[in-house]
């Protein structure tokens, strides 16, 4: 069987991995913390994460940086504006 990977007008065949599934994490900061401090949270616990309020959220997709964004809310639900696109060069260094 073979797999055309080329349309007739010379670009890529994207039509095969339009259904794969993409694993999209939005991260909202980080934090270190020792396990006798981790073993103290309990339900009205703080932990300080290292972004502030306004920066950008990183906006991952399978463990690699795709875009910015900020949160939303739509119809009582959060979502996430997409601000910025991380460049082509930025996501082919990633890759290294």
């Amino acid at each position: 069987m073979q797999v055309e990977t080329m349309q007739e007008d010379g670009s890529p065949n994207l039509g095969m991995i339009l259904d794969l599934p993409l694993e999209v994490t939005v991260r909202l900061g980080q934090t270190r913390i020792l396990i006798r401090d981790l073993l103290r949270l309990d339900k009205n616990s703080v932990l300080e994460l290292s972004q502030g309020a306004d920066d950008p959220l990183d906006i991952v997709v399978n463990d690699k940086v795709l875009a910015r964004g900020e949160v939303v809310v739509v119809d009582d639900r959060l979502g996430i504006r997409i601000t910025d696109i991380v460049s082509r060069k930025e996501r082919v260094g990633a890759l290294e």
